[in-house]
């Protein structure tokens, strides 16, 4: 599988990070709280640790802030994450936990509410929903580039209502709180690993196998879904030998696993000693208890300069690169389904270089793609795309997010049943605080997030129209939840990819006026160019 050109691959993760941390301002920092409507007895669950006592709220009932392992904080900082403690009487669960600590320079609504004592997560179930129910489960895993955002962003009501189905969104260790290969601190746990975000999601999901038959949810039929880096983080555990069994269907939404490389060892402890000196920590002797006794502010400054590149492969946790391990067939073989917006890039650009010039276009094209570049240009004009921003808007999601979901989904359906979809709302609101004036945002990188979640991010609320669309989607998506398949009654029938996938896979294109199945997906996305063009080393 052909690797993406590097320095277009990293401009859009930067850009990812820049803009999930600025769609965060836009979210309240924890639910409302309250008694039940009308006076009723307030829902508990009985989990592992002790009792929990949630609310009803809009059509569902919710446990909020809810720990699945002990505060990663002091000497458990980089570290395995550790059993939660036990509580005596009944804990409330109707306040959101504060988001982990963020490694972007941009802030939260309340920039104060965060923590590294952030291992918690939020549960969401159909009112109706008792133990033993045995209905689906879904466990969210954010985006935001490995370094910021939260699973509170993400309510799962409507969804649990909805689908009948139990929702479990998490908050996971980011930036280099998540991911560290230094030696110094991998060789002090079995697995040799610094990818401890990656640990805490499947922490997270031991938690929920072990009590989610308390909320009604079945244990034996948990689907594990995530977008952006929460997509990334999906290809992970679907390549990790220790996450085998914790999950039976996957969803990666805007984040295929061949675009999302994995850095291996060599790389991963590279980028660690430079964050480790840019922290000053440069005592050989000691680098592992420097950084544990570092400030969180100063770890975040250090961070500005030396990113995280989230997990990495090669040590026991996970071996193999996640596109590796997938096309091998050696990997947690489950259902998948997997998908892109139409326009993905659109956001990134605008954040970037949003009134780039028909010059500038031609130039950067040129510089980036070589002697491609001309045939790029050709297949490129701006005359056919209106704009500058557009046309290179379409060169970054085609090179990128588009062909490459048609390239993993290609290895997932070789090997088990795959459902591929694009999203394509051409009036799909901005994401809020990212919106450029002049620029059309819509089907960008995110836009099918606000179709999916109790979400707050869209600039506007949906309309009638794309609400009925955002209905179909959580249909379909608590159907393949349920039973492997989106087999939705009443809605347009979607076949699996077929084996024989590539420019003439069966994609679902999930549009507001017409939801339809057709094969013009790689053509649409000039994918049989992109395949030609040559990997360019990291």
């Amino acid at each position: 599988m052909r690797r993406p050109r590097t320095r277009t691959v990293r401009s859009l993760l930067a850009a990812a990070c820049a803009a999930a941390a600025l769609l965060t301002s836009a979210l309240p920092a924890a639910a409302a709280t309250g008694a039940s409507s009308g006076g009723s007895p307030r829902p508990q669950a009985t989990v592992a640790q002790g009792v929990l006592r949630g609310q009803d709220h809009a059509g569902a009932q919710e446990f909020l802030g809810v720990p699945y392992a002990a505060p990663p904080v002091g000497d458990a900082r980089l570290r395995p994450p550790r059993e939660p403690r036990r509580w005596t009487g009944v804990r409330e669960a109707v306040r959101q936990a504060p988001a982990c600590l963020q490694f972007s320079p941009f802030g939260l609504r309340d920039p104060a509410d965060v923590s590294e004592d952030c291992l918690y997560l939020d549960v969401y179930r159909p009112r109706t929903a008792r133990p033993g129910a045995r209905l689906p489960v879904v466990v969210w895993l954010h985006g935001g580039a490995y370094s910021q955002g939260t699973g509170t962003q993400f309510g799962g009501r409507t969804m649990a209502d909805l689908t009948g189905s139990v929702v479990v969104s998490i908050n996971y260790r980011l930036g280099q709180l998540g991911y560290l290969g230094l030696p110094e601190i991998t060789g002090q746990n079995a697995q040799h690993s610094g990818s401890f975000g990656l640990m805490d999601q499947m922490a997270a999901l031991r938690w929920t196998r072990e009590n989610v038959a308390a909320f009604g949810g079945d244990p034996g039929n948990v689907t594990v879904s995530g977008q952006s880096a929460g997509s990334g983080s999906v290809c992970a555990l679907l390549a990790a030998p220790s996450a085998a069994g914790l999950f039976h269907r996957a969803v990666l939404q805007s984040g295929p696993c061949t675009l999302l490389r994995t850095p291996d060892g060599a790389r991963a402890e590279s980028e660690a000693r430079a964050f480790a000196a840019a922290a000053g920590c440069t005592d050989p002797a000691s680098p592992a208890a420097c950084l544990r006794s570092a400030s969180g502010p100063a770890l975040v400054e250090a961070a500005r300069t030396v990113p995280a590149s989230g997990p990495a492969s090669g040590d026991g946790l996970l071996p193999v690169d996640p596109a590796t391990a997938i096309a091998g067939g050696h990997w947690n073989k489950v259902p998948v389904m997997i998908g892109s917006t139409r326009s993905e890039a659109r956001l990134f650009v605008a954040l970037t270089q949003p009134y780039l010039t028909q010059e500038q276009y031609t130039a950067q094209v040129l510089a980036g793609y070589g002697a491609a570049g001309p045939e790029v240009l050709g297949r490129y004009p701006v005359s056919a795309y209106g704009s500058p921003y557009l046309a290179l808007s379409a060169v970054m999601t085609d090179s990128t997010f588009a062909c490459q979901t048609a390239w993993t989904a290609q290895l997932f359906a070789a090997q088990v049943p795959t459902f591929v979809y694009e999203f394509d709302d051409p009036d799909s609101p901005t994401l809020y605080g990212a919106q450029v004036p002049g620029l059309d945002e819509s089907n960008a990188h995110s836009a099918e997030l606000a179709y999916l979640h109790d979400f707050t991010m869209g600039e506007r609320p949906l309309t009638s129209d794309q609400v009925a669309l955002a209905t179909r989607m959580k249909r379909y998506w608590g159907a393949f939840a349920r039973h492997g398949a989106p087999v939705a009654p009443g809605q347009t029938a979607w076949p699996a990819a077929g084996s024989g996938s590539g420019s003439g896979a069966t994609v679902l294109t999930l549009s507001p006026s017409a939801t339809r199945a057709g094969t013009s997906f790689g053509s649409d996305h000039q994918c049989a160019f992109w395949r030609t063009q040559p990997p360019r080393p990291l």
